[in-house]
């Protein structure tokens, strides 16, 4: 009828195939924990209702040093969905020197084609579902899980979530170099990124950065 309101429920940014979330740690821990449900559920529920999110859905995020003023530290839970961990670095003086003489990088993403369709990325995702991890290497992926959690060295362990990601992470690495079975080798390559943001070394343990957590925990934990 004239004059009756009523709401009605809009879209707002977390409705696309791929989230950027900028400095994903100067944002409230109400705001961060608010990615949860979307990043395990594909799901966004408000006044009661729950919407599906379109496939594909992932989220990537910058992370400033926790040590910057105004940075609140991720919930653990949070955490432990991000598949990967990629530490940037600076670059090197070459990329640089091409960042500081060339267009302004907003300019570039606005000229950017698409290099593949949502249906292509779908299509990926099954195929490396589909690429074989043998009986030893799950029980590899679990030993270095079970040594985590073993271990003085850290604070916590890796969980079964981690494990999980490490095999998954392993998957795609194997088809990107065209091959439909995993390696050690694969489990080893992705293990700092996969790893890296999981663990918190004890005090005094000898390891602190990404790297030198994996280098030891595949110099501790044999292949089976």
């Amino acid at each position: 009828a004239t004059g009756k309101r009523q709401f009605r429920f809009v879209k707002g940014p977390v409705f696309a195939n791929i989230i950027l979330a900028d400095e994903i740690n100067r944002t409230p821990p109400k705001t961060q924990a608010a990615l949860l449900q979307a990043m395990q559920e594909h799901e966004v529920t408000a006044g009661g209702e729950t919407h599906k999110l379109d496939e594909p859905f992932f989220v990537l995020a910058t992370q400033n040093p926790i040590e910057q003023e105004g940075t609140y530290p991720l919930p653990e839970a949070q955490l432990d969905r991000f598949l990967m961990r990629i530490e940037m670095g600076y670059p090197d003086r070459a990329a640089e020197r091409e960042l500081l003489a060339g267009a302004d990088r907003r300019d570039m993403v606005a000229s950017l084609a698409p290099c593949m369709e949502p249906g292509e990325l779908i299509e990926l995702q099954r195929a490396a579902r589909e690429v074989h991890v043998s009986e030893a290497l799950v029980a590899y992926a679990q030993a270095i899980a079970e040594h985590t959690r073993l271990s003085p060295d850290y604070e916590t362990g890796l969980s079964p979530r981690a494990a999980l990601a490490l095999l998954r992470a392993a998957r795609a690495w194997a088809l990107i170099d065209h091959r439909d079975l995993v390696l050690p080798e694969d489990i080893q390559a992705v293990l700092p990124a996969v790893a890296g943001h999981r663990l918190h070394p004890a005090s005094g343990a000898p390891a602190s950065s990404s790297t030198d957590l994996a280098a030891a925990l595949i110099s501790e934990v044999p292949i089976p």
